[in-house]
């Protein structure tokens, strides 16, 4: 394999500190960033973004290769969190994970990476970019099935598939683990982060609310039939079976 300058988004996690290390194994030159997507008060519960942060410092160092951090706060809010609420606004279900990844990683971080002469970037992600024999770069499912995050990454074109790699596309979650422990990364036994940061464990429709202003309204069926209240159409999505 030719040696490559890899610059990785290390979040803190396990993931991505696997990673590293397993692209410095191969004898490439690696970098960490660490990328800070929203700007959350100091008190704010719910966001772990300055763990996250010295967690990766901590990963960076223990694995000996060089640490940057990089605020994109204002890039995400203009090109993906403004988007969300845009269309939460007019009854429709972003994704905000697969916006950030169009915007932020794959392109935001991407220019980054490329400004610190990086052949490749390389993240964390469950997934696999196969060459075929025409030289077209496709996206396919990773190994382990339960964690694959294909689905995310379905808006990556040529030029960032071209440029990325994903070093977990072989690897189970069991495994990831287990390296982990075995080379006694700091974050080891760290548990996986669940949603969006800037969400964290608080309910949805109560972070909605400090962004749009619902309309509450009656239910009413295709016959005309008035059945019930609904706070405001940003809560709902077709095909929700609760709340």
């Amino acid at each position: 394999m030719k040696k490559e300058r890899i610059i990785i988004g290390v979040s803190g996690g396990v993931d991505s500190a696997v990673c590293a290390h397993l692209l410095k194994s191969q004898g490439h030159d690696v970098v960490g960033v660490y990328m800070q997507n929203w700007e959350a008060d100091n008190d704010d519960p719910f966001c772990t973004a300055s763990q996250d942060l010295l967690d990766a410092e901590r990963i960076c160092e223990h694995l000996s290769i060089e640490f940057h951090s990089i605020n994109f706060s204002k890039e995400y809010w203009d090109n993906v969190f403004q988007y969300c609420l845009d269309e939460f606004h007019l009854g429709r279900t972003p994704n905000p994970d697969i916006w950030c990844n169009k915007e932020i990683k794959f392109k935001t971080f991407l220019n980054y990476a490329n400004s610190l002469s990086a052949d490749k970037i390389a993240t964390g992600h469950y997934a696999k970019i196969i060459k075929n024999t025409t030289g077209i770069f496709e996206l396919h499912k990773a190994t382990d099935v339960n964690k694959d995050q294909t689905y995310f990454l379905y808006t990556l074109g040529q030029h960032e598939l071209s440029q990325a790699v994903f070093p977990l596309s072989n690897l189970t979650k069991p495994q990831v683990r287990s390296i982990a422990a075995e080379i006694k990364l700091p974050n080891a036994t760290k548990r996986d982060s669940t949603g969006i940061c800037f969400i964290g464990e608080r309910r949805f429709k109560q972070f909605l609310q400090e962004f749009i202003l619902g309309k509450p309204g009656a239910i009413i069926t295709t016959d005309g039939e008035t059945i019930g209240k609904h706070d405001g159409l940003m809560y709902y999505t077709l095909g929700q079976r609760k709340g």
